[in-house]
């Protein structure tokens, strides 16, 4: 009976946000984790970093996927950029050709991962207004959804047929050290944390500690299988989402944005002003359906526990004893 430090997890494009938090759960939980990664001499995280450039087939780590209990895919460019022809292509080839690479590396596997975890996106659903997205919702023929669509079927071409699969459409996920949650604190502490746009459109958020034991749930339990919606189960609209922001944070006013401010800002700073324009009410349905329990359900209990000082860790004991002696 193997333990589960001889079980590995293989996460592909996992030097980002969501890739070292899963690291450090993985390793946590005591499996044996591997980052694929274009530059493994900066990676701090958990596991062995190994070169991987999301386009060429190489046997170091194609040997990694051999026997290994799951392949993580997190490879894809950030989508906060100014949106031209060439950003969209570049987003769409960072989404496509790395799973297709991870498919053609299975093909020279003769014992393949148990199960392939694939990151995908709630943006399938588009800019949905009140409509609820549940993993049948209706996908329209637009951008991004689109290179959502196109996400996803190269899983199904990339896929062995005899492994087990998870598609993740994730959601806003909100974290203490990276995400869009730090910089929305920063702002909301300089006053610019009011009403973005309307104020009428969803934000489908979930803790970054419920997506990692997601993530987790979707690598252990066999009963995971198919599109899952990686999102809380309290969708709110965005007036809603800052106006808690600012009750976390204890501030009184947030100067609104206007929408047509937003367009013309966002472009010149660089970003995509339709992520905070447009929204989508994405439920969890499936994965509540098999009897997944969230540990934040609340807002506002997620960023109380997100936005608190972090606790000083203990000194060590020889520090602690120096410090005593030059008190006595």
């Amino acid at each position: 009976m193997s333990t589960k430090r001889e079980q590995r997890v293989v996460i592909a494009g996992g030097a980002g946000f969501l890739g070292r938090a899963l690291a450090a759960a993985l390793d946590k939980k005591g499996y044996d984790v591997v980052v694929l990664t274009r530059d493994p001499a900066s990676y701090a995280g958990a596991g062995r970093a190994i070169r991987w450039d999301g386009e060429t087939v190489d046997e170091t780590w194609v040997a990694e996927l051999e026997g290994a209990k799951a392949l993580v895919n997190l490879a894809g460019k950030g989508v906060n950029c100014r949106q031209t022809k060439a950003s969209r292509e570049e987003i769409l080839k960072s989404r496509v050709t790395p799973t297709e690479t991870l498919g053609e590396g299975l093909r020279l596997v003769y014992r393949v991962p148990e199960v392939w975890v694939q990151a995908g996106s709630l943006a399938i659903y588009g800019n949905a207004g009140d409509r609820i997205c549940d993993e049948s919702g209706f996908v329209p023929d637009e951008y991004p959804t689109d290179v959502c669509v196109a996400w996803e079927e190269a899983l199904g071409r990339a896929i062995r047929p005899e492994m087990r699969w998870s598609m993740l459409r994730i959601g806003f996920v909100l974290g203490r050290d990276g995400g869009a949650l730090p910089a929305l604190a920063r702002l909301a502490r300089l006053g610019l944390g009011g009403t973005i746009g309307s104020g009428r459109q969803w934000i489908s958020w979930i803790h970054l500690d419920d997506m990692m034991r997601l993530f987790i749930e979707a690598i252990e339990n066999p009963a995971v299988h198919g599109i899952y919606n990686a999102s809380g189960l309290q969708p709110v609209p965005n007036a809603e989402f800052m106006a808690t922001l600012r009750e976390s944070l204890r501030i009184g006013f947030g100067l609104p944005a206007p929408a047509a401010l937003v367009k013309i800002g966002a472009p010149l700073m660089g970003a995509d002003p339709d992520l905070a324009l447009n929204g989508r009410r994405g439920l969890p349905v499936k994965i509540h359906g098999l009897g997944f329990r969230f540990q934040f359900h609340e807002l506002e209990d997620a960023l109380a526990d997100l936005l608190r000082p972090k606790a000083k860790a203990p000194a060590p004991a020889a520090e602690r004893d120096f410090v005593q002696t030059l008190a006595r």
